[in-house]
């Protein structure tokens, strides 16, 4: 480069202001940050990921319509000249941090029942108060082939196993759950399925094909094992009277088929329709931690490689390591039952526990986090939904807003 050039390389630099969203401690509202980038992404304004730096802040072009978004919503920021700029991209050049270009506002769509639930998403929660537009979508529209309209799928508080959550024992006469089980049962006979369960399973392998085709999946809680569970019981009856009026297959545990699934392997069915779990993946019970409480509670997220690799580093990008735990149906994981080639990104140091794991499949994909509500130790059935204004800090949200920002990032090639 010769100096005239480089001068006004530098010049040009000066001339180019930009608005810092810092991500750490000093940010007033983490949440709202990131649907602030992703407003300023989908305007086609550029916008940078600084991976562990300051916390995974943000660094947009400015111009004043984006600055007086982060006024009116409340989120922290700082003006930032070309020389400032330069500072912080030669401290990131010299550090455990990157620099990941976002490109494409990813199209958002939520797998979730029409009607009323007892329970509250707490995705549909945070893209909600983050003001992240998205789609509710079920399985008549994954069944028609609406996936491909989308480039990241979250899956609610859902039983792909066909088994209405397991709830059986406690809530077979609940108006919510009679009215489920009607409506999925004239959708099975609309689509011409002989069971709850079969149609499901064919809903979970369609979900599949759309990560093997390069679509990104976020799943919490039951979203998480009882897809994969599904995902190995196809062609076996895993379910028992109560659900399709004939009891499973007695060899049904020797049949299922560990290859077909995206996260765990070795597992063992828990079929018993009075008890409130799918298998042994779940560590809920195994845990103690109905006796050790909210207060003994936390989770260990591990530190990555920016440089070499981006992609677990933007997942748990955050301003903090430790992260209070929550509980759901599946709360956690089991480590010995997930497969060798999931990377673990969130841990229960010295057990056989792990909370937040990610792995890719064909050309996609995919993130289990588990528990139900990050803001919500023990979120119960017809508890009121998490007001997020009084956690807009929270961790454990950050964790979600990092998947659903993910995908911004797909045109980087990435080294992972």
């Amino acid at each position: 480069m010769t100096i005239a050039l480089l001068f006004l390389f530098v010049n040009l630099a000066a001339a180019a202001p930009k608005l810092l969203i810092q991500m750490d401690l000093s940010q007033r509202d983490h949440l709202k940050a990131y649907g602030v980038v992703y407003w300023a992404v989908k305007q086609g304004g550029k916008a940078e990921w600084l991976l562990n730096y300051r916390g995974g802040s943000f660094l947009c072009d400015y111009y004043a319509q984006l600055e007086r978004l982060c006024r009116i919503r409340g989120v922290s920021f700082d003006p930032v000249d070309g020389a400032q700029a330069a500072k912080i991209y030669a401290e990131i050049e010299g550090a455990n941090m990157e620099v990941v270009p976002l490109e494409k506002a990813p199209r958002i769509a939520v797998y979730a029942p029409e009607g009323y639930q007892p329970w509250d998403d707490a995705v549909m929660l945070a893209l909600t108060y983050a003001e992240i537009p998205y789609d509710r979508i079920y399985d008549d529209d994954v069944l028609k082939g609406r996936l491909n309209e989308y480039d990241w799928l979250h899956l609610h508080h859902e039983d792909f196993t066909g088994q209405y959550g397991k709830f059986y024992a406690s809530y077979k006469n609940a108006a919510w759950y009679q009215s489920s089980k009607v409506k999925n049962e004239a959708r099975m006979v609309r689509w011409g399925f002989p069971s709850v369960s079969e149609m499901k399973k064919a809903v979970a392998r369609a979900i599949k094909l759309y990560v093997q085709k390069g679509g990104f999946l976020f799943a919490m809680c039951s979203g998480t094992d009882s897809f994969d569970i599904a995902l190995s019981a196809e062609g076996v009856d895993i379910v028992d009277t109560p659900y399709d009026g004939d009891p499973p297959d007695p060899d049904a545990q020797r049949r299922i088929d560990y290859s077909k699934c995206l996260a765990f392997q070795n597992f063992r069915l828990i079929t018993n329709p009075k008890v409130y779990e799918f298998s042994d993946i779940d560590m809920t019970r195994d845990s103690g931690r109905g006796y050790r409480g909210e207060g003994g509670d936390y989770f260990t997220l591990f530190e990555f490689s920016a440089k070499y690799d981006p992609v677990p580093t933007m997942l748990t990008q955050d301003h903090t390591s430790v992260i209070k735990g929550f509980m759901g149906q599946t709360t956690s994981f089991r480590r010995s039952l997930v497969k060798p080639s999931v990377i673990v990104m969130g841990e229960y140091v010295g057990r056989d526990e792990v909370k937040y794991i990610h792995g890719n499949f064909g050309k996609g994909f995919w993130t289990f986090y588990g528990g139900h509500d990050p803001e919500d130790y023990r979120h119960l059935v017809g508890d009121p939904p998490t007001n997020l204004e009084l956690h807009r800090n929270s961790p454990g949200y950050r964790l979600i807003l990092n998947n659903v920002l993910f995908p911004a990032a797909r045109k980087k090639k990435l080294k992972t």
